[in-house]
């Protein structure tokens, strides 16, 4: 596919008519087949603007849920920094999202490490990039996933995790309690959903298929089937016990407003557990689990919208932009 300057057009409202709001980013992106996994990917390759190569490479993973390889656009900025640190970025639709084929909703957390192996091992095949200038990103469940990677493969050049959590049981309470406070909600309704999150997690660990779980839940509105399943496989995932075994620089970047990930547990797990020399902790004020300035990051918002539309790069924390590229340019600076 031939490879093309990478911008984000869109078609808004203004008061003389509607009007293209175009946003160019100094990459070139082209969609590619990522093949040596359980199934083909659908990926996007971002390379920078300019030059032939050979280029570093970041592999990205997702976080939870549903999410197309660019995630909706919201990577473009991310692969911009990389570029300018002369990284090439690469990332994939999830299995069964955008036509790819498979489901997610059927992975483990170890087969998303698997298929980032993968994907890594393909991008040998490349050209454009330099094999031994490779590194990781990833954000939120990648923190189940990128430390076995990198667990496996010491020679990776970098690590970087956004938001990453240690336990999957104790980030669901934490996030339960975040954002009930956030609401103000009363000690009655906390301790009404701590009581739904227990019955929960006792028939998950009584192995309960879907008919018992719909048949037994106060969830409102229950879990698919397909997310009963996956929670099944994936509720028990807990990085502590990896993490010794990275010996690859690692970047944290986190969000001091987090509501999904505890943030001091995160650093305070990964601190005992990695070497001082290869571990650099960022932590960023008023800053949202995405490392969004915490004000933005609401999809509903008028605000966050047109921001988005019209300065995406301004979405994200201060800094965060800038460290990535820095980290990646040398991440024996810390």
């Amino acid at each position: 596919m031939l490879i093309a300057a990478s911008c984000v057009a869109a078609l808004v409202l203004s008061a003389g008519g509607w009007v293209v709001v175009q946003h160019d980013f100094d990459i070139r992106t082209e969609r590619v087949t990522i093949t040596g996994g359980a199934q083909p990917l659908q990926g996007t390759l971002a390379l920078p603007e300019k030059g032939d190569g050979p280029f570093g490479l970041v592999v990205f993973v997702h976080g939870d849920g549903v999410a197309t390889a660019d995630r909706d656009e919201f990577y473009r900025p991310i692969w911009e920094s990389f570029a300018e640190a002369g990284y090439a970025s690469l990332a994939w639709d999830k299995p069964g999202v955008n036509g790819a084929p498979g489901n997610w909703l059927d992975q483990t957390m170890h087969d998303r490490a698997v298929e980032t192996e993968a994907a890594i091992a393909w991008s040998h095949g490349r050209p454009e990039i330099d094999a031994q200038r490779i590194g990781l990103w990833g954000i939120s469940q990648a923190g189940w996933v990128l430390p076995e990677v990198a667990a496996r493969h010491p020679q990776l050049r970098f690590m970087i995790l956004a938001g990453p959590a240690i336990n999957w049981i104790r980030q669901g309470e934490y996030n339960l309690r975040a954002e009930l406070d956030r609401r103000n909600a009363s000690e009655d309704e906390l301790a009404d959903r701590l009581r739904r999150r227990e019955n929960d997690l006792t028939l998950l660990r009584e192995g309960a298929d879907y008919s018992r779980y719909r048949a037994a839940t106060t969830d409102s509105p229950p879990m698919s089937e397909d997310r009963w399943r996956f929670v099944g496989k994936n509720y028990l995932a807990d990085i502590t016990e990896t993490l010794p075994r990275v010996r690859v620089p690692t970047l944290l970047a986190l969000g001091e407003r987090d509501l999904h990930v505890d943030v001091a547990e995160t650093a305070r797990v990964y601190r005992e557990s990695m070497p001082a020399s290869l571990l650099t902790v960022r932590t960023y004020p008023d800053a949202s689990h995405n490392i969004v300035k915490f004000e933005l990051d609401k999809p509903d918002s008028v605000r966050s919208f047109l921001v988005a539309l019209f300065a995406p790069r301004s979405l994200y924390a201060p800094g965060y932009l800038d460290a990535l590229r820095d980290f990646a340019a040398d991440p024996s600076k810390n």
